[in-house]
């Protein structure tokens, strides 16, 4: 049978319009991981009844534990439709706001989308979170609204309340898609009609649409009289959900040839009319391999294995390739299909299929891997970054090497995680998107890695900017023989956001980058100015204003390093920079390219670009995070007084009978412990869920104290 499967799933592969890559993406506790089992059931790869207890694809022992996903995992499936076998692709992702950097990477190596709802909570903030991730990978979505069965059981509704509340989500989900989708995919909303929205409980195993529903003369009141007979046993082999979600993912959402015609000019930013080009556009098997790790698994028999899509080309075990930004040839040692935790090996594998490789030594995800050098896909962006830190220290000496290797894996499988490693104090530093990440993190490091550690209080990852433009300062090489002119100037709203949104990437910018060149100019930037950008790094941007400098390209990296280094690490207390545009505006270069090196170039320019920091009132800010807070509406004076109580901001209160939801600004440094005061302040009935993040200035009468304190944490001398 596994035999019969594996070679349905081989023969299918090398017909790209039999193939659909999805993500099955939703808000924690929506139903992703049961909804995957009951697939899996149908697919005839585990037991029927086993399905939704079983939770396949939550295959470490802390997702178990915790009841929730934490990483992204993957199978290939083989649903027949119509007289033909159809290969389905499927990453069952997190829904818990710390793990979306699993959602965004898996976005990557998909085209579409099964977005989960369920029919009892409806639109929840990280539903809007994965819809917006898929959107911006031009990732095209459908729509299932799970358990239906809370409506007939815990709320009492009848066959038109359900219709009602049912339209309601829909047309939720809808207008958000219409807000934010981009150009040319505004008319990718879901809809009743055409099959695009199921509905049903993945825990019964059922689904219907509305298609189905006409076919089979099944209604509403079928469903409620299944509930109350106890007979939803019959009513899931009436209406088998595997069928009815399988059906919708084969008609409506796109095989990798239609999908890639349009994701390609939004994901790589390499001349399309060439070579690479035409065959990354045309998913072109016979075209060069080019390769995207989306995930690293690092395996103890089979080492690093990066799980990813292969957009063009045939990769075949022993080839040789390129990594891209490592900028190193290794040799591919193992091709991989997936059942879960399960690697089943192949020969070779065509272009539009997601699969894993072994052999990639050093890779991390986002790479692109290729036969010849490229140009590399546009870097993986997630909505929010890691603003939570710990340290992290090995109790035993010896250990010490084992936890450096540990955490250099742990980067890797999970690249939202930033690790500072000091090896001479044996003291690092982890950061994350929140507690439960780090918790999650600190807590594999010793169960699954077998080192054990101790690990700090968190503390927050702030941001240093400036307020207002620099003069110009110059920056002298140490051998006195080139002179640097610096000047910074706070970085215009319009294209700061086009970069938090990810409509601009963060990247070296070639001399004929035209379509940024005209976002840029969209935004208001001059032609001239925005020819003069040279590279965007972390919510920065570098200009070259030179003119006539003969010698000017042989600097211009070393300045760009230079630039980075300053925007790493700020002048106020070594925190990230942001929001700051740095020109170079004139410079004075020695004739003899031996006088001027990296280790002249790289300080002259550190040393101005600081001063002119220091001339634009550079200040503190704080990450804060917009939260929703889900309660009984007689809590609300408690809740109001915990907000107050940890400086935040009360933006807006919807009541809906005797439920309260509420919109709150809180700075991520005041939110430590906040799920357990609200917990104890109401009887334990309160969720909240994070909606976005953002960062504002530290108020004025906390920023020297703020200072103070992390330059002591950083052992800085003030």
């Amino acid at each position: 049978m596994v035999e019969d499967k594996t070679k349905k799933i081989t023969e299918t592969m090398w017909k790209p319009k039999q193939i659909r890559n999805i993500g099955i993406a939703a808000h924690i506790d929506h139903g992703k991981t049961t909804m995957t089992d009951s697939l899996l059931a149908g697919a005839g790869m585990i037991s029927k009844e086993l399905a939704g207890k079983l939770l396949v694809m939550d295959f470490h022992a802390d997702e178990k534990a915790r009841g929730i996903t934490i990483d992204s995992a993957s199978v290939n499936m083989i649903h027949h439709v119509e007289g033909k076998d159809y290969l389905i692709n499927l990453i069952d992702t997190p829904g818990h706001i710390d793990f979306s950097g699993e959602v965004t990477r898996a976005m990557r190596a998909t085209d579409g989308a099964v977005v989960l709802v369920d029919a009892a909570e409806g639109m929840m903030p990280q539903t809007e979170t994965v819809l917006r991730q898929a959107l911006k990978e031009r990732v095209k979505p459908t729509l299932f609204i799970n358990k239906v069965d809370r409506l007939i059981r815990e709320l009492k509704l009848d066959s038109q309340e359900i219709q009602n509340r049912l339209m309601k989500i829909i047309n939720n989900v809808n207008k958000f898609i219409t807000s934010i989708a981009p150009e040319g995919h505004k008319n990718w909303f879901v809809n009743v009609r055409d099959g695009s929205v199921t509905f049903g409980s993945a825990k019964d195993r059922w689904a219907m649409s509305i298609n189905y529903m006409e076919k089979t003369n099944l209604n509403f009141k079928d469903v409620i009289d299944a509930y109350e007979k106890d007979q939803v046993s019959e009513l899931a082999k009436k209406a088998p959900l595997y069928t009815i979600i399988m059906d919708m993912v084969v008609k409506h959402l796109p095989d990798p040839v239609e999908a890639q015609s349009y994701r390609i000019p939004r994901i790589w930013h390499g001349d399309m009319e060439s070579e690479e080009g035409k065959a990354l556009i045309g998913c072109d098997p016979k075209g060069q391999v080019i390769f995207v790790p989306t995930k690293i698994v690092v395996d103890k028999h089979a080492g690093e294995i990066a799980g990813g899509r292969l957009f063009s080309g045939t990769i075949k075990r022993g080839q040789e390739l390129y990594m891209n930004m490592a900028k190193k040839i290794v040799r591919v040692q193992q091709i991989n299909i997936y059942k879960g935790n399960q690697r089943l090996i192949i020969d070779e594998a065509p272009a539009g299929n997601i699969i894993g490789v072994v052999g990639l030594t050093g890779v991390f995800a986002g790479e692109t891997v290729s036969e010849r050098r490229i140009e590399p896909f546009e870097a993986l962006k997630h909505m929010f970054e890691p603003v939570v830190t710990c340290s992290i220290e090995a109790k035993k000496p010896a250990d010490l090497p084992k936890l450096i290797s540990v955490l250099k894996h742990v980067a890797k499988e999970d690249p939202t995680i930033t690790i500072e490693i000091n090896e001479e104090t044996g003291q690092h530093l982890l950061s994350g998107m929140g507690e439960l990440h780090l918790d999650v993190i600190a807590n594999r490091i010793r169960t699954e890695k077998g080192v054990d550690i101790t690990t700090s209080e968190p503390i927050v990852v702030y941001r240093e900017t400036i307020t207002k433009p620099s003069r110009i300062f110059e920056g002298r090489s140490p051998n006195k023989h080139n002179v640097f002119f610096m000047q910074v100037e706070p970085l215009e709203d319009a294209v700061y956001k086009a970069i938090k949104a990810g409509e601009i990437a963060e990247i070296k910018i070639k001399k004929k980058d035209e379509q940024l060149f005209k976002t840029l100019t969209s935004l208001g930037v001059s032609n001239d100015e925005a020819r003069q950008y040279k590279e965007i790094y972390r919510d920065c941007v570098f200009c070259d204003k030179t003119r006539g400098i003969v010698h000017i390209g042989e600097i211009m990296e070393m300045a760009i390093t230079a630039f980075e280094q300053v925007v790493n690490t700020g002048i106020l207390a070594k925190e990230p920079c942001m929001k700051m545009k740095i020109s170079l505006t004139d410079c004075k270069l020695h004739e003899d390219a031996i006088h001027r090196g990296p280790a002249q170039v790289i300080p002259a320019v550190r040393d101005a670009l600081k001063l002119a920091i220091q001339d634009a009132k550079p200040l503190m800010f704080e990450p804060l995070q917009n939260i929703q807070i889900e309660a009984p509406f007689r809590f609300m004076g408690e809740i109001t007084k915990i907000v107050q109580s940890k400086r935040g901001q009360l933006l807006n209160v919807d009541q809906e009978g005797e439920h309260l939801s509420a919109k709150v600004r809180m700075p991520v440094s005041e939110m430590f412990g906040l799920s357990n005061d609200l917990r104890g302040a109401t009887e334990g009935r309160t969720a909240f869920f994070i909606t976005d993040q953002l960062f504002a200035p530290v108020p004025k009468d906390l920023q020297n104290k703020i200072i103070r304190k992390i330059k002591q944490r950083k052992g800085i001398e003030s």
